[in-house]
């Protein structure tokens, strides 16, 4: 059986294979963690929020495919020096796609991730300060959502299969 390779575009390779903003960042004040390696895609966002509330620095690790790390390699580029508050309205996982130039349908969940776990970042931050400014939505948003919603199935599935190993 031959499997045919996923149609990624030239800016999506080019970001897999040199990924921007990549590693852990020590003076992070702030991360967020999205995915479940038992699924095979996890991000980790870095980040250094100043004091008025701009992304400092942000830099992320990653385990999964082409897709999930151009995209989150693409939307630190997207967040890097925007308040938080343009970041959380301005950048959506559609915005996310046409940066990287497109992304087969099967991939999109990587952009919903990658959002997903800025916005999880975001959302953290402010709970670390103890209070939340008024455009930041109560509800989850539908990336958030996504995001929680891929752990969750990925955990399920990992106790299913230890359970299976079990017997």
């Amino acid at each position: 059986m031959s499997r045919v390779p996923l149609p990624y575009t030239q800016k999506v390779l080019d970001l897999f294979r040199n990924p921007k903003n990549l590693g852990k960042l020590e003076d992070a004040n702030v991360i967020s963690v999205a995915g479940n390696p038992a699924c095979g895609d996890m991000i980790t966002f870095y980040m250094k929020i100043n004091d008025q509330s701009v992304i400092e620095k942000i830099s992320f690790e990653s385990y999964g495919c082409a897709a999930n790390i151009a995209t989150a390699s693409i939307v630190t580029e997207m967040i890097k020096g925007l308040s938080v508050e343009s970041a959380w309205k301005d950048v959506t996982w559609k915005k996310v796609t046409e940066e990287v130039g497109g992304l087969p349908s099967v991939k999109f969940h990587c952009g919903i991730l990658a959002v997903g776990a800025v916005k999880r970042a975001i959302r953290k931050y402010y709970e670390q300060k103890g209070s939340a400014p008024s455009w930041l939505p109560k509800e989850l948003t539908f990336e958030e959502k996504q995001a929680l919603e891929e752990e969750e199935l990925a955990e399920k599935l990992s106790k299913k299969l230890k359970a299976a190993d079990e017997k």
